[in-house]
């Protein structure tokens, strides 16, 4: 359908819609590739580097400070300057924080080391911002698919990070730094790359087109009443906002206080790094892979029913891997599989009623705020 932009021109919201896709899922093909790192091997560097396990979920924190602040400054400097390059920006910081994580695991400095991590999250914050890119142009009753579209394209990246771990560790040794340090190098390329395609595709901007349209649309449509504009464009937390916040900030609770410690509680069981990286693998799979099938899910069933199978999910995960052997592969297995199919629930449901309680029309200009 061609719509009339506020410039006068037209625009063929659905054609560009389907190229911002396009381009949002090649950079969250890299951008996949550039967070499995941390998840893999963040801990096991940690562990090593201070010779205790007992600060492995040290770098988590880090990390997920590094991504909440990263959220909140990509979606701000989103909503000034667009998607483009809010989203390219936080790519752009993941990737000086993996470069230097490997700096600092050849000096064998701490302090670097977990002053890289805090930057090192942007990557993760940009890869999960980028799912809201895929929605600003996307009908009202499509938005939960077209944000698991930007979700199932991390899959191929982030399943094949760690289990690039063995092959990425001997390319470390060949470079003469350390092993662990190997799915950094990694990141960094991939995280540069996925900015890069941002920079490059991503245009004209999705978030800035979508308010365009809207302001188009203001102005041909009347507004018998003045009283309720004013409500709609008033600021806050709206119980959508904060019910669709605490869905995903308990989902993501639940999956890092279980996925943190399990490289190293494998790793005390003696199970080889080849292993560590197929279990990780296949958490992030379960993460990313059914989003597809769970937006429609989510679109057809409904928001709140899809956040209630995200916290059985995610309970049942908790208590497998509980009560699982440290030996038991199949029963590590189901435990993270279970995890990340939980986290998948939890993340669509709340994206989307997240994003039902910020409406780019008629008031777009919250929305890049609203969803950091």
């Amino acid at each position: 359908m061609s719509t009339a932009n506020a410039l006068g021109g037209e625009i063929d919201v659905a054609a560009l819609h389907q190229r911002t896709l396009r381009t949002v899922v090649a950079s969250q093909m890299l951008g996949g590739a550039g967070l499995a790192a941390g998840i893999t091997v963040g801990a096991l560097i940690a562990e090593d580097m201070l010779g205790s396990d007992s600060v492995a979920g040290l770098p988590a924190g880090l990390f997920t400070l590094g991504s909440a602040l990263a959220a909140f400054l990509v979606g701000r400097w989103s909503q000034v300057a667009g998607r483009r390059w809010g989203l390219a920006g936080g790519f752009a910081a993941g990737a000086l924080g993996a470069v230097g994580i490997v700096v600092a695991t050849v000096l064998d400095n701490p302090v670097l080391f977990f002053v890289a991590l805090f930057v090192y999250g942007a990557g993760s914050a940009t890869n999960l911002q980028a799912r809201y890119a895929g929605t600003d142009l996307a009908p009202s009753e499509r938005r939960a698919t077209a944000a698991s579209v930007a979700m199932l394209a991390t899959t191929l990246g982030a399943v094949a990070g760690p289990n690039l771990v063995e092959p990425l560790g001997d390319l470390a040794d060949a470079l003469g730094i350390p092993t662990l340090s190997g799915p950094f190098l990694l990141a960094a390329v991939a995280y540069a790359a996925a900015a890069l395609v941002l920079l490059c595709f991503l245009r004209p901007d999705p978030l800035l087109t979508a308010r365009a349209l809207a302001a188009a649309a203001a102005e041909t449509t009347p507004r018998p009443d003045p009283d309720t504009d004013r409500v709609a464009e008033a600021p806050g937390w709206t119980p959508g906002i904060v019910l669709g916040a605490t869905v995903m900030v308990l989902t993501q609770f639940a999956m890092v206080a279980i996925m943190t410690m399990t490289p190293v509680h494998m790793r005390d069981h003696h199970h080889a790094m080849s292993h560590i990286g197929l279990v990780i693998g296949l958490h992030i799979a379960a993460m990313y892979l059914p989003s597809l099938i769970t937006g429609r899910l989510v679109d057809r069933v409904g928001r709140i029913p899809m956040a209630v199978a995200a916290a059985v999910t995610l309970l049942l995960a908790g208590l497998v891997g509980a009560f699982a052997p440290g030996d038991s592969m199949p029963l590590l297995t189901l435990s993270l599989v279970l995890l990340g199919l939980g986290w998948n629930f939890g993340l669509i449901a709340g994206t989307a009623l997240l994003i039902d309680a910020t409406p780019c029309r008629p008031v777009p200009a919250r929305r890049a705020a609203s969803t950091s």
